[in-house]
C-alpha cells in the first residue's frame, strides 16, 4: 500500500489535495512572473490544421502510418528557438488533479501486476559489479579488453577518437572490472595502455590533443558569448535562453563548467534555479546541418552507440550519478498476439504484413484513432475507461485485429487511451529498456537543464531500434494532445503526470519512484516527461562531436598499415599533414560529380560547388533536370503537374558509411570534411536501425 507510513493513500491525496488548494488560491492572487512559453512546433501546426508525421509529411489522421523517418522541423531547429512567445504560458508545477491522476496510475498498474514477487525477482536482477562492467565493456565496443583475444583493429583505433573524459571513464571500467577479476581468480585484461601503445592509436594522439585545444577555445567562447546573453537578458528582463552545443563533447562541457564553477572569480556566477520553466532552447546553426538517427548507416549508428554508452557513462562520472543496470532474464510469452507480447517480436510480425513497419501496426491504429476522436476530448488519458469495455475490447482485438474486421467506429476514445497505455506497461521489458530505465530516471537529480537534455539526447541513442521508433512516435501524440489543451484541458503537466508511471514504471525492473515524499517523487517524474515531450526533435538527432568521432574512427580503421620503421611512418604522416593542409588554388569553386540512382535510371550531373552550396541548392538542379530530361515523361500527371520523387543527398564513402544529408548542409564545407566520399541522390530510405 502506498504511503506515508501507515496512513492510507486516500489519506495523504487528500492532504496533497488541500495542500494544493492553499497554494493554488495563493498563486490565484499572486501569479508567478516571467512564465515560459510552450513548444512551438505542433501547437503552431495544429491551429493550423496540419501537423508534421516523422516523414516529413502533413498528417491525415485515418489510415497513416507513423514511421519516424522524416525530417521533422530540422531547418527550424537550426535558425529558430524552441519555443514560441505567443503560445500559452506552462504551469509552474502540476496541480492536485495531476498528482491525484499521478498516483492513480501507481496504483493501477501495481494492482494489473498478478505475478507473485518471486518470479518478478527472476526476471530482472541487478547485475554484479564485475558483470556490470564486463557488460559495459562489450557494449562499448571493446570486447578485446574483455576477452583478451587478438587485438582487433577496429577495437583498438576507439582509443584515438575519445576525449580525455572519456578515456578516463573507459580506464576506470577497465580498473573496476580488473580488480573483480583479481578476486575470482581470473586473468586480468589488457592495460588500457596496451591498446594506446597501438601504431594506429598513437598517430591519432597528436590529432586528440589539438581537437581537444580546439574544443577549449570552442566552449570559452560559447560561454563568454551565454554570459553576456544571459545578462543582457536579466538587465532587459527578457526571457532566458539555453545555448546547446553539440560541437563539444557532453562529458567535456561538463567537466569545463565544473572547473569553471570552482574558480574564485566564478563563485558567484549566474546559475540559473530550476523553477520548473521551460526556457527557449538555442542549437547554434551548424554547417555541415542537422544529422538525425535514421540519416546514417546501420554500421555508423552501431559506432555512434558505443560512443554515446561512453560518453554517458563519463558524465555520469561527472555528476556523480551511480546508474546500476538491470539485465532482463527470458520470459513466458503470453498466447496473446497483440499484449505482452515483446516490442521487437510485434514489428518483425508486422513486416511480414507491411515491410516498412517501424513502430506496431496495432499502436498505429491506436494513435490514428485517438488523433481523429481523442484530441478534443476533455480529459483524454486522464479519465480513466469502462474496466469491463476495456477486457471486452482486448478480446475483440487479440480476435480480429489482423483479419481486419474490426470496427473502431463504436469506441470510446477514453477506452482507446486506455488500451495504449495498457498496452505500453504490458510489455515483458520496459519501452525505456531495462538496461537504461534506471538512468532515464537518473536524470531527475540533475539539476542542470543543459546536463538534463544531454543525458536524454544519449539515452535517445543507446535504445534499440523498435524501442526508440515507438517512443518517438508516442511522444509526438503526446505533445498533439497538449497542443489542443483549450479543447481537452490537458496542458503539459497533465499529459506528462499521468504517463510518467507508465513508462518509468515497469514490474520487471524494482523502481525508487514512489519512495519518499511523494510530491517531489511524482514532480520529478513527471519533469522527465515534459523535457521528452517538449525537446523530442532536439533528442533525436546525432550530437556533431558524435559524427566527428564516428568519421575519424572510420579514417583511422581505413589504414590498416603496420609501419615497423618509424621514419618512414613519421614521413608519411608528415606528408599526410601538409597535404592536408596545403590550400587549394581553385578552393573558392569547383565541380563535383554527383551521381543519380533512381530505381534503373543510373546517371550522374555535374555541380558547381561554391562557397554557400547547399544541399538544397543540389536538389533544385536536379529538379530542374529531372523535368528538362526524357526521364521526366513517367512522372506527369493527369492534369499535367509533375510528381517528383521522395529523394534526398547521400553521401557515401570516405570516412562516413552512408548519410542522408540535411537540406541546409554547406556542400563546401562537407568537401573538405570529406574528400573521397561520393555524393549520390537517390530515394529516401524509408528507415534504418541498428
Amino acid at each position: 500500500m502506498l504511503g506515508c507510513g501507515h496512513v492510507p493513500v486516500r489519506s495523504v491525496l487528500a492532504l496533497v489535495c488541500l495542500h494544493e488548494e492553499i497554494t493554488g488560491a495563493r498563486r490565484e492572487l499572486y501569479p508567478p512572473k516571467n512564465q515560459m512559453p510552450w513548444g512551438k512546433t505542433t501547437s503552431r501546426l495544429l491551429r493550423s490544421g496540419k501537423a508534421h508525421t516523422p516523414t516529413g509529411k502533413t498528417h491525415t489522421p485515418a489510415g497513416k502510418t507513423h514511421t519516424p523517418t522524416g525530417r521533422s522541423s530540422l531547418r527550424a531547429m537550426n535558425a529558430e528557438s524552441w519555443t514560441d512567445p505567443q503560445d500559452p504560458p506552462d504551469p509552474l508545477k502540476p496541480d492536485s488533479l495531476c498528482l491525484e491522476s499521478f498516483w492513480t496510475e501507481v496504483e493501477n498498474i501495481r494492482s494489473s501486476d498478478s505475478e507473485p514477487d518471486s518470479s518478478r525477482r527472476r526476471d530482472s536482477r541487478q547485475s554484479e559489479d564485475g558483470e556490470q562492467d564486463e557488460l559495459w565493456l562489450l557494449d562499448a565496443g571493446l570486447s578485446p579488453l574483455v576477452t583478451g583475444e587478438e587485438e582487433d583493429e577496429d577495437k583498438a583505433v576507439l582509443f584515438s577518437t575519445l576525449t580525455k573524459t572519456q578515456a578516463a571513464a573507459v580506464q576506470k571500467r577497465i580498473d573496476s572490472y580488473t580488480l573483480s577479476l583479481r578476486k575470482r581468480n581470473k586473468t586480468p585484461p589488457r592495460h588500457v595502455r596496451d591498446v594506446f601503445t597501438h601504431p594506429i592509436a598513437q598517430s591519432a594522439v597528436p590529432e586528440a590533443r589539438n581537437s581537444e585545444s580546439d574544443m577549449h577555445r570552442n566552449m570559452d567562447s560559447v560561454t563568454k558569448t551565454q554570459r553576456s546573453a544571459v545578462s543582457g537578458q536579466e538587465t532587459q528582463g527578457l526571457q532566458m535562453e539555453e545555448i546547446f552545443i553539440t560541437d563539444v563533447a557532453y562529458c567535456e562541457q561538463a567537466a569545463i563548467l565544473l572547473k569553471q564553477a570552482k574558480l574564485p572569480q566564478n563563485n558567484s556566477s549566474q546559475c540559473r534555479r530550476d523553477d520548473g520553466t521551460l526556457p527557449r532552447v538555442v542549437c547554434p546553426q551548424c554547417r555541415l546541418g542537422v544529422t538525425r538517427v535514421v540519416d546514417l548507416s546501420h554500421q555508423d549508428l552501431k559506432k555512434v552507440r558505443q560512443l554515446a554508452l561512453i560518453d554517458m557513462t563519463a558524465l555520469c562520472d561527472l555528476l556523480e550519478l551511480e546508474v546500476k543496470r538491470h539485465k532482463t532474464c527470458k520470459r513466458k510469452i503470453p498466447e496473446s498476439c497483440l499484449f505482452g507480447v515483446p516490442l521487437a517480436s510485434l514489428v518483425e510480425s508486422d513486416q511480414k504484413i507491411k515491410p516498412s513497419t517501424q513502430i506496431p501496426l496495432f499502436l498505429q491504429a491506436l494513435l490514428s484513432f485517438l488523433e481523429k476522436k481523442g484530441l478534443d476530448s476533455e480529459g483524454i488519458l486522464r479519465v480513466p475507461g469502462s474496466q469491463a469495455r476495456i477486457k471486452v475490447l482486448q478480446q475483440k482485438l487479440e480476435n480480429s485485429f489482423y483479419s481486419g474486421s474490426f470496427v473502431w467506429d463504436e469506441v470510446s476514445p477514453n477506452d482507446a487511451a486506455a488500451l495504449m497505455k495498457k498496452l505500453i506497461r504490458e510489455l515483458p521489458a520496459p519501452l525505456l529498456t531495462a538496461e537504461h530505465l534506471n538512468a532515464f530516471s537518473a536524470v531527475r537529480d540533475i539539476a542542470d537543464l543543459k546536463q538534463k537534455l544531454h543525458m536524454l539526447n544519449l539515452l535517445v541513442l543507446l535504445l534499440p531500434e523498435p524501442n526508440r521508433n515507438t517512443l518517438k512516435a508516442l511522444l509526438e501524440f503526446l505533445s498533439k494532445v497538449v497542443s489542443c489543451e483549450h479543447q481537452n484541458r490537458m496542458n503539459l503537466w497533465a499529459v506528462s503526470t499521468i504517463m510518467a508511471p507508465n513508462l518509468f514504471l515497469h514490474k520487471a525492473v524494482p523502481s525508487k519512484l514512489s519512495s519518499g515524499p511523494e510530491k517531489g517523487q511524482a514532480e520529478r517524474a513527471a519533469h522527465i516527461m515534459r523535457l521528452l515531450i517538449r525537446y523530442q526533435d532536439l533528442l533525436w538527432t546525432v550530437p556533431n562531436f558524435l559524427l566527428s568521432q564516428v568519421r575519424k574512427l572510420n579514417e583511422n580503421s581505413s589504414r590498416r598499415y603496420q609501419f615497423y620503421d618509424k621514419r618512414i611512418k613519421n614521413l608519411l604522416r608528415k606528408i599526410h599533414t601538409d597535404s592536408r593542409d596545403k590550400p587549394d588554388k581553385n578552393s573558392s569553386e569547383q565541380c563535383r560529380t554527383v551521381k543519380i540512382q533512381l530505381g534503373d535510371v543510373s546517371s550522374s550531373m555535374e555541380f558547381r560547388l561554391a562557397v554557400n552550396s547547399r544541399a538544397s541548392d543540389l536538389m533544385s538542379q536536379f529538379y530542374k533536370e529531372l523535368h528538362a530530361s526524357d526521364n521526366s515523361r513517367g512522372l506527369l500527371k493527369r492534369n499535367g503537374s509533375t510528381s517528383f520523387p521522395d529523394c534526398a543527398v547521400y553521401e557515401v564513402g570516405g570516412n562516413i558509411g552512408e548519410h542522408c544529408l540535411d537540406p541546409e548542409t554547406h556542400l563546401f564545407d562537407l568537401h573538405n570534411n570529406n574528400p573521397s566520399g561520393e555524393w549520390i541522390i537517390k530515394l529516401r530510405s524509408a528507415s534504418r536501425g541498428q
